[in-house]
């Protein structure tokens, strides 16, 4: 690859663009960490955004970083990246992640990702500078994350029913008051562990592209993934509670232990995705899972209508963000 003359100040600015991504994506995607947590009434709002907070950036020393070398080395061809390709692809998440948080949608900040490379790859070099295989894997994992966290979430629903049958409610209300704090860290953990990475691997891709950082490195630089993993941290501190709203209350009432289930199937489906490096959405996980012991006790229990507006909003992220990132890189062009 080719390094490409920029400023310094040029590449300040587009790291601190990714950083404002990052810190929105933790802003946005706040509500898949704690909703279940808040909406059961385990902890208080202010309690739980600073305990996901915490684990986002405890993720750090946990998670090798697969993810960030496919979004840096795996979705597009790293030749044709340049400044305004960075650009763009930020533009594009950044806008679309604004509009769904303004609706209270639950939409995916890592598909909004993905959607900004690829439009603004194919505004600047057409098809061929497309990775089929790894956005192929991405565009699998839209589905089977989804899927697998409703798995996993009735089946630890039911396998909870099974064991406490003869119990008394209360008790296991109780006691899966205390076990959430468990469940949610794990999520909590799963979300900084694959979410994190997607910006320091558009950053790491930014530093290769202009001679910052070599191609034959195979981690980026430590301080990129120390202030990616701490934006992320800060954007959760401040919470999107909107979201939370949709997420915690709208789609099914949840109770401690069926939040317990809930986490424990994300967070499951989240250390498997980040073990293969593949980016998936958090919000698409957590959402299946949600479903899945909303419909462990009737179906009726879960609002499939919303369930159906937040699944429209999963279709329509990859192309409207890769839409508005295709504009971007051409008025980045045109106007820098």
């Amino acid at each position: 690859m080719h390094s490409i003359e920029i400023t310094v100040w040029v590449l300040a600015a587009l790291i601190a663009v990714a950083l404002a991504f990052d810190f929105m994506n933790g802003f946005h995607d706040a509500a898949n960490s704690i909703a279940t947590v808040v909406s059961t009434g385990v902890l208080k709002p202010q309690q739980a955004v600073a305990f996901a907070a915490a684990c986002n950036v405890i993720a750090y020393f946990l998670f090798h970083l697969k993810v960030a070398q496919t979004i840096g080395k795996g979705t597009i061809d790293p030749d044709i990246v340049d400044h305004y390709v960075v650009f763009g692809a930020l533009v594009g998440a950044i806008a679309w992640n604004v509009v769904t948080w303004r609706f209270g949608i639950p939409s995916s900040s890592s598909h909004a990702l993905i959607g900004g490379l690829v439009g603004a790859a194919l505004a600047k070099s057409g098809w061929w500078a497309l990775n089929f295989d790894g956005l192929l894997k991405t565009v699998v994992f839209i589905v089977v994350s989804p899927l697998l966290g409703f798995v996993l979430g009735s089946f630890f629903m039911l396998s909870v029913s099974w064991i406490y049958f003869r119990t008394p409610p209360s008790k296991v209300d109780r006691r899966f008051r205390r076990l959430q704090f468990l469940s949610a860290g794990l999520y909590s953990l799963g979300h900084g562990g694959n979410d994190a990475q997607k910006t320091i691997g558009i950053i790491w891709m930014l530093l290769i592209a202009t001679g910052y950082a070599s191609t034959t490195s195979s981690a980026p630089p430590i301080w990129v993934v120390g202030v990616c993993y701490l934006s992320m941290g800060l954007g959760t501190l401040f919470g999107g509670w909107r979201i939370v709203r949709t997420m915690g209350q709208k789609i099914t009432k949840l109770k401690p232990v069926g939040g317990f289930c809930a986490e424990a199937g994300g967070a499951l489906t989240l250390f498997l995705a980040s073990a293969l490096g593949v980016p998936v959405s958090t919000t698409h996980t957590i959402t299946g899972a949600i479903v899945g012991v909303g419909a462990t006790t009737k179906l009726s229990a879960v609002r499939w209508g919303v369930a159906g507006n937040i699944v429209w909003a999963w279709i329509l992220t990859l192309p409207a963000s890769a839409l508005i990132a295709a504009a971007a890189w051409w008025c980045g062009h045109r106007l820098f």
